[in-house]
C-alpha cells in the first residue's frame, strides 16, 4: 500500500525526492500520511480536490483486495 502511494505521488510532483509516506495500522484500518514539498501540494490535491479524490479511490480499490480500509492523509 505504502509503495503504491509513493509511486503515484512521485509521478505527480516536481520534487519526487521530497515525497514521504508514513504508514500506521490500527486494526483493519491503514492510515497513510503523504507529505510532499509545499510547492507540489497543489499538484497532489488538484482543482477542487479531484486528484486527491482519485488517489483515495485507487488506494481504496487496492485495499479492498486485502479487506482493509485505507485513509490517505495529505500533509
Amino acid at each position: 500500500m505504502k509503495e503504491l502511494l509513493e509511486i503515484i505521488a512521485r509521478s505527480l510532483v516536481d520534487s519526487p525526492d521530497e515525497v514521504i509516506v508514513k504508514q500506521e495500522q490500527s486494526g483493519d484500518t491503514v492510515i497513510l500520511r503523504l507529505s510532499v514539498a509545499q510547492s507540489d501540494m497543489g499538484k497532489v490535491i488538484g482543482k477542487s480536490g479531484r486528484i486527491a479524490k482519485a488517489i483515495r479511490a485507487v488506494m481504496n480499490a487496492a485495499a479492498s483486495k486485502d479487506r482493509v480500509k485505507v485513509i490517505v492523509d495529505i500533509q
